[in-house]
């Protein structure tokens, strides 16, 4: 535990720091900035500010893809599900992420790389028309400033838990820190400092899961402990299966929660997340081969099943070993907490930190949190920037301007996102899980587009009118189906249905989904598809085998081929899930 005797802080803080710990952060930082710096040198025109130059390794666009998704909403959000919720919680890893992950990887990464679109609205685009490209375009703008926004709020109570320091401070002083090295450096410097922050991450939270499975003597222990909390078998049985997840789900039914987990999280909300979202098919892209690219969600999968030991686990561990989390669990409130209006779940994970960590360690944990919400809204930022200036500005606005103007908008996108970031994080406080809020947002965004996609690229008979009509009314449902259920948007929803949690969101992405495809196809029976000749490298059939594969990768061993270590990948997720 730190040592308040030592502490350079005011006694009011959540967490109490000395100079040990100060001046890990400051070599911390003084990394992030000179990596930015560094960077860029190499920022000559808009491909290697947006696109990194399509120039990097596999094991660094691998580790970058899981980076940039391991930020503040995984960190403290997976923590607090895993506090709330307990195991039920990995499913939005074991099944949530890592089938969607090797899919994109073996199916879907060669008609964006080898498309050599820029964007996935772009795709939308050259496969839809401008309807669909615009709709695509203004809602994923929109969804990455409100996802900014819950990463900055997190990131601004970090530092308002460390110094004590009003939240709204806070939040400016957290945005300056991301913005200077996404300024400097563009992408590259997003990706490079991505992979420094997955370490660092890891480095940080690995010591605080195993010190927390000593003091409770190992995984035995912990499951006693939560069964003693429980009150019931039944409810702590609920706390250490999987499987039927009814918490996670909402659903009373075991086996409606099956079909949801699986349907609306699994398929719907995972492949829509995975597979579409170009704040993670960015990172594939800026790889320097069709093979890389294809490698680079498969690599990312391996480490991305097992990250649930360092962020559900610590949860689960804080319901057992924090009075202040163990007394929320039980019903009550609590005063304090990171944002001084009464302790949440959002608390585990630094509450954790305060009880277990000594001075030094507790440095390193917090520059492990800082980096996670850096990352997650540097990665939300840098693929902002890239929509607004090509798809948005350079599409529709202001056309035919040489290279150095679009250069020019992208950095000014990134200082306007920040700026927006800050007001969209108050949203983010409406929440005292922070992965009702997401998963809501990914239901009214990530849901409709997959399901246009997914349609559009193995049906060739899709038409471009059905393309943007199926996304506004995929849309339009899920915000509709949200707003009636109970907890899904917070305070503002209205209770109509009767389905809480994490299953309202579920049920506004499957909504959206089954909506977008029926719509899509009826419209599409009568409306003028495109020529076949038009739709090469955009739709499955139409595309020659040669270009959706490297020629070169067969030759390589099995350990560097797509195929086999997304294989690899699946067996392990699978005994995983068996295991669990």
């Amino acid at each position: 535990m730190a040592n308040p005797g030592s502490t350079v802080l005011a006694s009011n803080t959540l967490i109490q720091v000395n100079a040990v710990d100060y001046l890990i952060l400051l070599v911390y930082f003084a990394f992030v900035l000179g990596i930015g710096v560094m960077a860029s040198r190499r920022v000559s025109d808009s491909m290697d500010f947006f696109l990194s130059g399509r120039s990097l390794p596999a094991w660094v666009t691998g580790l970058a893809f899981i980076s940039a998704n391991l930020g503040a909403v995984e960190i403290m959000g997976m923590s607090a599900s895993g506090a709330e919720l307990g195991v039920p919680t990995v499913h939005y890893f074991w099944i949530g992420a890592i089938p969607a992950m090797l899919f994109l990887g073996v199916v879907m990464m060669p008609f964006y790389y080898g498309s050599k679109v820029r964007s996935v609205p772009e795709f939308m685009l050259r496969r839809f028309g401008k309807g669909a490209h615009l709709v695509n375009s203004i809602s994923f703008a929109v969804a990455q400033l409100l996802i900014a926004g819950i990463n900055l709020y997190l990131l601004g109570s970090i530092v308002h838990a460390l110094l004590g320091w009003p939240l709204w401070v806070a939040l400016l002083v957290a945005a300056a820190i991301v913005l200077s090295y996404i300024t400097l450096g563009g992408l590259k410097a997003a990706i490079y400092n991505e992979v420094l922050q997955f370490f660092v991450i890891v480095a940080a939270l690995l010591p605080l899961t195993l010190i927390g499975l000593h003091r409770v003597g190992g995984y035995g222990g912990l499951k006693d402990k939560i069964t003693s909390a429980a009150g019931s078998e039944s409810a702590a049985a609920e706390q250490l299966n999987s499987w039927p997840g009814q918490s996670l789900s909402g659903f009373d039914s075991s086996w409606l929660s099956v079909v949801g987990i699986v349907f609306g999280l699994g398929f719907v909300l995972s492949f829509g997340y995975w597979t579409t979202n170009f704040v993670e098919v960015q990172r594939a892209m800026a790889s320097d081969s069709i093979s890389s690219a294809r490698k680079t969600p498969v690599i990312g999968a391996f480490p991305k099943m097992f990250v649930p030991f360092i962020t559900i686990l610590p949860g689960m561990l804080a319901a057992v070993l924090v009075s202040e989390i163990a007394q929320v669990k039980a019903g009550k409130t609590v005063a304090g907490g990171s944002s001084g209006d009464g302790v949440t779940y959002n608390d585990s994970l630094l509450l954790l930190m305060r009880d277990l960590l000594p001075n030094g360690l507790l440095g390193l944990a917090i520059a492990g949190l800082l980096a996670a919400f850096m990352a997650g809204m540097a990665a939300n930022i840098s693929a902002f920037n890239t929509v607004l200036s090509y798809d948005l500005w350079q599409t529709y606005l202001v056309r035919d301007k040489e290279d150095g103007y679009y250069l020019r908008i992208g950095r000014y996108a990134t200082v306007a996102a920040t700026v927006i970031a800050i007001f969209t994080a108050s949203l983010a406080g409406h929440f005292t899980n922070i992965m009702d809020y997401l998963q809501t947002l990914f239901g009214f965004f990530n849901a409709p587009l997959f399901a246009t996609f997914i349609l559009g690229m193995f049906w060739k008979r899709m038409t471009p009118t059905a393309g943007w009509v199926g996304l506004v009314a995929g849309t339009v449902s899920a915000v509709m189906v949200a707003f009636l259920t109970e907890d899904a948007f917070g305070s503002w929803s209205t209770g109509t249905i009767a389905v809480g949690g994490q299953g309202a969101a579920f049920l506004a992405a499957s909504t959206a989904f089954v909506v977008d495809i029926l719509l899509s196809v009826a419209v599409s029976m009568v409306t003028q598809p495109k020529p076949a000749s038009e739709l090469v490298g955009l739709v499955y059939s139409e595309t020659p085998r040669d270009q959706r594969t490297d020629p070169n990768e067969a030759s390589y061993p099995w350990y560097r081929r797509t195929v086999p270590l997304a294989s690899v990948a699946l067996v392990m997720v699978i005994v995983l899930n068996l295991a669990f």
